[in-house]
């Protein structure tokens, strides 16, 4: 720096304060400009997130037209994923959804189930004909957990009214009364029991007058999976020692009840050999939604010619990695169906989550007292771990050969987000799907996307694709099918701003 003739400049380690002040100015001015520089580096990778988000969605949807259906009912992949088996599958229910707002108008039928399969290149994984010699099973109960509150459907579905208890078929019964209807034949009342929180008990008894009233087991809060399931098998193994049970959940849609009763009692038949059994679902296109199951090698029970060891599970994949699983034929979906004895379930979990294994099992040590069964639960169930069944023993029992799967060939959905739900729904050519009265929507060059309007109000579209508007009395919700599986981020985000009476 520049001093003025005949000035002095300061001694060495002094600065004048308007030096200072410049050296504050240009600190200042310094970091400012990284801050702005940063924030356009951030918003080109937020730009960069949402372009591929984009692709990949647009990569599944390639991949999911590139199945074509041949005039049996089988799908097959196209040259534009290259050659390999897909396990044929009947087509998912086409149904049309409604919730408390909804007036829906017609209730689409059910696709039928093909009846032919063809064997995989690498091996024989078509289904052989089970035949189903009696329709009720002996010492076979069935577990229904009910939780969750299907936040990714959310505004549709709310805390205390849940997707679950939602008539999505239009036959006038809940996806928990289909579900009931469903496992009915198999069991009785008697031997069908339901786990669900304490916010949704009174809609269950409305809906389920046949439950019987200590066949609903009540859990302080939600513990994930393990834990429903797990209190299940120690209450129903106090009340049978030999009890097979069945886990299946509240809130799917199924398609072929024939198909899915058969599958139910060959896993029964597996299970009576001490494995824990799943039931692995035929996909239809490589979705990115799905857990999914790698097929081992046939057991060769005889009551069971379908059953085959568990090769290992896998965790949701991306599009190409899905593509290439089902192109194997030797991959199914995981729906988080598991059949086994209940003492087997529960000596699997005491041997990979022995705390979780005792708590339970003091809890149903004195379920039958009602004054200590609640003591119990307020001391033991919130320090419960919360984890889903199938990282707690699943997984670790498959890699010891200890899990199995019964292949199947019925429907399956888990509805687990708007884009999955406009699978499930009738659309023209080039229109998005309409969950409700079509007459409230217009569009024009509009391809793809679902359209709830579920406040009566007209709803118009110009030139957008694949976006999901769920438009309902109190809350609007857009977004797009490729990041519908965020929705719930948009829950925790008004719950935190205190909006949770719209929740």
């Amino acid at each position: 720096m520049s001093f003025p003739f005949g000035s002095a400049a300061p001694p060495a380690g002094q600065v004048s304060s308007s030096d200072n002040a410049l050296s504050v100015e240009f600190m200042f001015s310094q970091i400012m400009g990284a801050v702005q520089k940063s924030q356009v580096e951030i918003s080109d990778l937020r730009q960069e997130c949402a372009d591929l988000r984009l692709a990949n969605a647009s990569l599944e949807r390639q991949i999911r037209e590139g199945f074509q259906q041949n005039g049996n009912g089988n799908y097959y992949a196209s040259s534009r994923i290259g050659s390999g088996f897909v396990t044929p599958v009947p087509g998912s229910p086409q149904l049309r959804a409604k919730s408390p707002f909804l007036s829906p108008h017609s209730i689409p039928s059910l696709v039928a189930v093909p009846t032919s399969h063809f064997p995989s290149p690498l091996g024989d994984n078509a289904v052989a004909h089970f035949q189903l010699a009696v329709r009720d099973i002996p010492g076979f109960y069935v577990v229904i957990p009910a939780g969750g509150a299907g936040t990714r459907l959310w505004p549709l579905s709310r805390e205390e009214h849940p997707k679950f208890l939602l008539d999505l078929t239009l036959k006038g019964r809940s996806l928990i009364q289909a579900t009931w209807d469903r496992l009915l034949p198999l069991s009785s009342p008697l031997r069908t029991t339901v786990v669900a929180g304490p916010g949704h008990v009174k809609s269950i008894r409305e809906q389920l007058p046949d439950l019987l009233p200590h066949n609903l087991i009540c859990e302080p809060g939600p513990k994930d999976s393990m834990a429903a399931i797990g209190l299940a098998a120690a209450v129903l193994a106090k009340r049978d020692p030999n009890a097979v049970i069945g886990s299946f959940a509240a809130d799917h849609m199924i398609s072929g009840d024939d198909a899915f009763l058969s599958a139910v009692a060959e896993a029964v038949e597996v299970a009576k050999k001490d494995y824990l059994v799943t039931i692995g679902i035929a996909p239809s296109h490589p979705s990115t939604g799905f857990g999914y199951i790698r097929l081992g090698n046939k057991l060769g029970i005889k009551e069971a010619p379908n059953a085959r060891l568990v090769s290992s599970f896998k965790e949701k994949p991306d599009a190409r990695t899905a593509a290439a699983y089902i192109g194997t034929g030797n991959y199914r979906w995981n729906a988080g169906m598991f059949v086994t004895k209940a003492t087997v379930l529960l000596d699997l979990l005491k041997d990979y989550k022995p705390e979780l294994h005792d708590g339970l099992q003091k809890i149903s040590a004195v379920w039958h007292d009602e004054t200590l069964r609640q003591a119990a639960l307020n001391e033991i169930w919130p320090e419960l771990e919360k984890i889903p069944i199938d990282n707690a023993v699943a997984e670790p029992a498959a890699a010891e050969g200890k899990v199995a799967v019964v292949p199947a060939t019925f429907g399956w959905d888990d509805v687990g987000d708007f884009s999955s739900l406009a699978d499930l729904l009738p659309a023209e050519s080039n229109q998005p799907r309409v969950l409700g009265d079509s007459s409230l929507v217009l569009t024009e060059q509009v391809a793809g996307g679902i359209v709830v309007p579920g406040s009566g109000r007209l709803i118009t579209c110009l030139g957008v694709d694949d976006l999901v508007i769920v438009d309902m009395p109190d809350t609007l919700l857009v977004t797009t099918r490729a990041r519908s599986q965020e929705v719930k981020r948009l829950v925790k985000k008004c719950r935190d701003a205190g909006w949770k009476q719209l929740l």
